[in-house]
């Protein structure tokens, strides 16, 4: 599996289990190069656990987002 199939199987499965309706923030487009083992860490940690809260759910999305290439 490629670096990109990985990026799309972490955040498919972590938009899955924090039931998110908006998806722009988990798309695999734009990526850092190096944003892999940040976005494994995160999988991590979003699949461990079993409830989150609304701000752990906006923090973790913005995790995300600081992953992205900036424009």
């Amino acid at each position: 599996m490629n670096n990109q199939e990985e990026i799309t199987k972490l955040l498919d499965e972590m938009a899955t289990k924090l039931k998110l309706i908006n998806l722009q923030a988990f798309s695999s487009a734009g990526f850092k190069e190096d944003a892999l083992e940040d976005l494994q860490y995160l999988h991590k940690m979003v699949m461990r656990k079993s409830h989150f809260s609304p701000s752990e759910i906006e923090a973790i999305i913005n995790d995300i987002r600081s992953l992205k290439v900036s424009n």
